[in-house]
């Protein structure tokens, strides 16, 4: 989604005011106010330059998607907004389950859960709660674009007791009006990586720099290639490579190079952030890290990929039989991924041959010869 970073502030101010107003009224009807007023009508935004107008006119939404958006917003921007979700139910001394919220480990205000966005846009209109549900889905353009998610639940509560995550890129753009470059965090378990070296100050053997050049040429010219029908129907979008050879052969170095060569960023991934040993952690410590990364063009590395990467067990445990899980979850992400994925290894044996199946490229990085060491 590319769109001019202009200041949004202005656009906002109205913009939560609208969600205000919106609150107000239904709380109005939920409590049997009688100065009842019809629905308040969103701000026009036809003729604003602000990137926040610009990304809702971009995504097509519904007001009820963007209202979503204003909700996610607010905790960030102006959290008074949600003081009057602390209201306690007398007959009960406790808050309104209609309300949904959450408590956060150091914010004191109301965190808004999809059980809010559900009270503040529907009601008790249960048509309205299930058209609400499809904003939620992977395949609407809110999940695709990265903007907001669902926190998860465990399997027994309902799926509106997630949080509603506002996604830390578009909030990046609303509020400094500069592209997203994440930082290290357990939201987002890599690193940037970079080189200040060049193509000429790597000597490689004949046999890996063509390899290279493939790789090259894919960064270049995928954009045509998945645009031609007679070549698109057998491609999947992305590009998969392992490159493995002992330690200080060059594997980092290579895939910072390639980012650097064609404008690309690219993200180490700190396995050891991701690996968890609870029950469907890894899962979610990838799912974070390829939500944000989709669509980015970004290059992911995983180096020293053997701790993910391993090949699948017979399942004589209930540790194997979570092992592999994993094993399939990342094979279904990797393939999924719309950039190019190099994983980098000591040895390739000790890869699953599944994803050995789906790489475009092997490339073997020898330990240079005493030729190339005197280049």
């Amino acid at each position: 989604m590319e769109i001019a970073f202009n200041s949004s502030i202005e656009t906002l101010d109205k913009e939560l005011a609208w969600l205000n107003s919106v609150i107000s009224y239904r709380f109005a009807e939920y409590f049997k106010h009688p100065e009842q007023t019809p629905f308040p009508e969103a701000p026009n935004l036809e003729d604003d330059q602000s990137y926040y107008a610009a990304a809702i006119r971009n995504l097509n939404i519904t007001d009820t998607s963007r209202l979503l958006i204003l909700i996610a917003l607010a905790p960030h921007l102006r959290p008074a907004i949600f003081d009057m979700f602390f209201t306690k139910n007398e007959q009960f001394d406790r808050v309104f389950a209609e309300f949904g919220g959450l408590k956060g480990e150091k914010h004191s205000g109301f965190v808004p859960t999809g059980e809010t966005a559900a009270f503040i846009i529907a009601g008790d209109n249960l048509e309205r709660r299930f058209e609400l549900q499809r904003s939620f889905d992977e395949s609407h353009v809110l999940y695709r674009e990265n903007i907001l998610s669902l926190g998860f639940t465990n399997a027994y509560e309902p799926m509106w007791g997630g949080e509603l995550i506002i996604s830390q890129e578009f909030l990046t753009h609303l509020t400094l009006n500069e592209p997203y470059n994440p930082r290290f965090s357990p939201n987002f378990p890599a690193h940037h990586l970079v080189t200040k070296l060049e193509w000429g100050d790597a000597i490689y053997d004949a046999s890996v720099l063509t390899e290279i050049e493939h790789i090259r040429s894919w960064i270049l010219h995928q954009d045509a290639i998945l645009k031609d029908q007679n070549l698109s129907k057998y491609l999947k979008s992305g590009y998969r490579v392992l490159f493995y050879g002992p330690p200080g052969t060059g594997k980092s170095m290579t895939a910072a190079l390639l980012g650097k060569s064609h404008g690309l960023d690219v993200y180490r991934v700190d396995l050891s952030s991701v690996v968890s040993k609870f029950i469907g952690e890894t899962e979610k410590n990838l799912a974070k890290l390829f939500d944000i990364a989709e669509n980015k063009n970004w290059i992911l590395f995983f180096d020293e990929a053997d701790a993910l990467f391993s090949k699948r067990v017979s399942s004589q445990s209930s540790n194997d039989m979570f092992a592999n899980q994993q094993v399939a979850y990342l094979l279904q992400r990797i393939e999924d991924y719309n950039g190019v994925v190099i994983l980098a290894s000591n040895f390739k044996d000790n890869i699953d041959d599944a994803f050995l199946r789906r790489f475009q490229s092997i490339i073997l990085f020898p330990k240079p010869t005493a030729n190339i060491r005197q280049e």
